[in-house]
């Protein structure tokens, strides 16, 4: 039997959506990230409104952490001619934050860290000085500021609105789930390419659209050269770094594949990769020991690449940068406590496990790597998690400790250690 073929290739596909949508809707705007995908849809987009005589909107959501060359890239979206709003948004959101087993989320353009920000604060941005979203709080997921905004902008204008989102189906099983198959979606008369929007089980009178999702890669650089279009210079800098046009992402800094993009970062913007290293550093360390106190708890979670024994080590090392003598303190004690189980079971050093049986963990009965991080993971001064009793000589070292360190402890102190507690409300 013989092939069939369409009638058409993807990029007049793409243009008949995109006409559809700025034909049919008044209100259209288009999520935008400064990478390839979604740079060419909108450029699409503004020759497609162009014919038409019409405007759209554009929403970007400034992580903080980006390529000197998205951020450029982004200021060339915003002079497309028919830009009526650009939505450039620099808020105190919570982003993934894969590179800190200290906090797994950090918070970008937080006035708190402002002195470790890796740029300025966009003047022309929607910022936290100039907010208009009043259900907007610090902190706030990526995710759900998404969902949020796409119901502040409809209930804006009162109308049906479409969302234009740049991805494409032949980079993961995902997407191309959340396009072809979703349970139940409801389309816009029946375009397979556009799925309602449900917030909390409602359906909201808000369209996602999807105008490029079957392109392939070859397909987007096709269009650039074709259309003469802009495009992020990053990505030209990442092909002269070896990687093919398959390889090349616009990696976050701090996200799940995080080795990929700091090491992206040092090689293609050594600039930019110095002020996300001190970001990192700022987020992992200086929230906890230099602008709470060193023996607040930690909050954590054991990377799947690190070993207990290493995640240990981790901790003091990180301790150790804000308060070397808290570091050689745990120390101290954790050698103690190997050379007991070495002199009462004979277990050597290299010979501890990276865990043991729980319910013996718990009970304080065996040795681990992960009841060692624990321990320290807990910021437990006399380490009563290692079985040591609260004694004079470290009440004494805890004394001497406050006096010479501001930051060790205060009234903010978060601790469900009894010595501490009765120490804070004592002295503090």
């Amino acid at each position: 039997m013989a092939k069939k073929y369409l009638e058409k290739d993807v990029l007049q596909a793409s243009l008949e959506r995109l006409e559809i949508i700025l034909t049919e809707f008044d209100n259209v705007y288009f999520s935008v990230s400064g990478g390839k995908d979604s740079s060419v849809m909108v450029q699409l987009a503004n020759i497609v409104a162009q014919k038409l005589n019409k405007k759209f909107d554009i929403l970007f959501i400034d992580l903080e952490a980006q390529y000197k060359y998205t951020v450029e890239h982004i200021e060339e979206m915003k002079n497309l001619s028919q830009v009526r709003d650009f939505y450039h948004i620099a808020l105190p959101m919570a982003l993934r934050n894969a590179v800190s087993v200290l906090q797994p989320k950090w918070i970008c353009w937080e006035e708190e860290s402002k002195d470790l920000w890796v740029r300025p604060l966009p003047e022309d941005s929607i910022n936290i000085h100039n907010n208009p979203f009043e259900w907007f709080k610090k902190g706030e997921e990526f995710e759900d500021f998404i969902v949020k905004f796409a119901q502040w902008y409809q209930k804006k204008y009162n109308s049906k609105v479409a969302c234009g989102i740049g991805i494409r189906t032949d980079e993961s099983i995902n997407r191309f789930r959340t396009i072809a198959f979703q349970d139940h979606k409801i389309k816009y008369k029946e375009h397979n390419w556009t799925t309602k929007i449900k917030v909390n089980e409602k359906h909201i009178d808000v369209y996602n659209f999807y105008p490029i999702y079957d392109w392939k890669v070859e397909d987007i650089w096709g269009a650039v050269s074709k259309l003469d279009l802009k495009f992020n210079y990053i990505y030209e800098l990442m092909y002269k770094n070896g990687l093919s046009i398959f390889e090349q992402r616009l990696c976050q800094p701090y996200g799940d594949d995080q080795r990929n993009g700091l090491n992206q970062y040092k090689a293609l913007e050594y600039e930019t990769w110095g002020k996300v290293l001190n970001r990192v550093n700022g987020v992992n360390f200086g929230n906890i020991y230099c602008k709470t106190t060193a023996l607040g708890n930690i909050k954590s979670s054991k990377p799947g690449f690190m070993k207990w024994e290493e995640y240990a080590v981790f901790l003091l090392e990180s301790i150790g940068i804000y308060n070397r003598d808290l570091m050689l303190h745990y120390y101290r004690k954790i050698k103690k406590f190997m050379i007991w189980y070495k002199n009462k079971y004979g277990v050597q050093i290299k010979e501890i496990p990276e865990t043991a049986e729980c319910r013996l963990e718990n009970q304080k009965k065996a040795i681990s790597w992960r009841r060692i991080a624990r321990a320290v993971e807990k910021n437990d001064f006399y380490l009563r998690r290692l079985s040591f009793g609260q004694t004079k000589s470290d009440d004494k070292e805890l004394q001497r400790l406050i006096h010479k360190w501001d930051n060790l402890l205060n009234r903010n102190t978060k601790t469900d250690d009894k010595g501490l507690i009765k120490i804070i409300e004592n002295q503090i």
